[in-house]
């Protein structure tokens, strides 16, 4: 059984370059992931309560995630009663899979609850990771000799060697 693979150690002392355009002149033949960013503003003009929002949101959440598989949370707003910031992340191997669950996911989160929930404000960001991501390099187990190596190196042989 194969250990997990880690990016093969660059020279020096610099971490591997990661992000979308850490290493552009790779072939695009390679597996590339897309990461999708979605944030929702939301207007709750019903509850009158932090609890009443909190039950509407909570259904609206449940039935997001029981309908599309993204990960999705109240990420600011909390403590207002009318408001509310919703983030929800989309991960796939086609940029345009990406953006159409999201877009699938705007527009049920503005259907549901019969308008008890109005979208004011949306953001969608999609990042390509590519060809850096697990194809060879070391596993986890050499990664961490290797740091084992250079921490004894610069703090001198270990005491019983």
């Amino acid at each position: 059984m194969a250990g997990r693979r880690l990016p093969a150690s660059p020279a020096g002392d610099e971490p591997p370059p990661y992000g979308p355009f850490s290493n552009p002149d790779r072939p695009s033949t390679e597996a590339s992931v897309f990461v999708g960013i979605l944030r929702l503003t939301l207007f709750l003009p019903h509850p009158g309560s932090l609890k009443s929002k909190r039950h509407l949101l909570r259904s609206a959440i449940d039935r997001v995630k029981a309908r599309y598989n993204v990960s999705i949370a109240e990420v600011a707003e909390n403590d207002l009663w009318q408001r509310s910031v919703v983030g929800v992340a989309a991960v796939g191997n086609e940029h345009a899979f990406v953006n159409e669950t999201l877009d699938k996911v705007a527009s049920f989160v503005a259907e549901m609850h019969g308008g008890q929930i109005q979208v004011t404000d949306r953001a969608l960001e999609i990042v390509s990771y590519a060809g850096h991501l697990g194809d060879g390099g070391r596993t986890l187990a050499e990664a961490e000799e290797d740091a084992a190596r250079r921490r004894r190196g610069s703090e001198g042989p270990p005491e019983n060697e």
